[in-house]
């Protein structure tokens, strides 16, 4: 019986791995990438060589279905992202969703570690017991009805937000959620790792100042004043 392996990567910090995740990326045939020159870069640094072939939100019908017939020949993959856990705000979830349908006899294994929502929320300083995850946000149709849900919601919002679109986020929310707090975590596990807190006016303030923190990949939490 071939083994698909959702393995979780580093999303930052090369060294973020687990022992097991590296055992297992040595260990199977094939190691599909969302881009392979990312995931070759985490390969070279663990001295690992496994075959690489990449899968992504682009990729077309016969590459899944050449994933397929590798299975089914009984070879033993893993699909990482760039970063994080796969299948997640990621087109892995639709792999994962065809294999289980095509291929019953196919075992499909979570191989855990980073995620950047609970790494974010760990530093955070926030009492969550539960939120909403939004994934990243749509850049035009609908994004406008999120924020207005975001500000009518009691539980905590989380989403992702790149660093091109952040001061037009934060704009939305300054509109929408005025009275409400917002973390902006940005850099998480890497040199430049930060966390700002306040409203999104003050946040918009302190990136108007500073404007070296718009860089990085973000993940913004909004919650109630507590």
């Amino acid at each position: 019986m071939s083994t698909l392996y959702i393995v979780a990567t580093p999303i930052g910090n090369l060294e973020d791995i687990t022992l097991r995740a590296l055992r297992i990326l040595k260990e199977v045939d094939l190691v599909l990438c969302e881009d392979t020159r990312v995931t070759k870069k985490l390969l070279r640094h663990h001295e690992i060589d496994t075959q690489t072939m990449s899968y992504h939100m682009h990729s077309k019908l016969s590459k899944e279905q050449k994933i397929i017939e590798l299975l089914e020949e009984g070879k033993d993959v893993a699909l990482v992202s760039d970063a994080g856990t796969p299948a997640i705000s990621d087109p892995g979830a639709i792999l994962v969703k065809h294999i289980r349908e095509q291929c019953p006899d196919v075992s499909i294994e979570s191989v855990p570690g980073p995620s950047a929502v609970t790494a974010a929320f760990s530093i955070a300083g926030l009492p969550v017991s539960d939120f909403i995850f939004f994934g990243f946000l749509p850049h035009k149709k609908g994004r406008q009805t999120l924020f207005e849900e975001i500000a009518e919601i009691s539980r905590t919002a989380v989403f992702y937000e790149s660093p091109h679109r952040i001061v037009k986020a934060l704009t939305s929310l300054k509109e929408h959620c005025p009275n409400k707090k917002v973390t902006l975590v940005r850099e998480l596990t890497k040199m430049y790792e930060d966390v700002l807190q306040g409203s999104a006016e003050e946040i918009l303030a302190t990136l108007e100042e500073f404007p070296e923190k718009l860089r990085g990949e973000m993940v913004v939490i909004v919650s109630e004043q507590k």
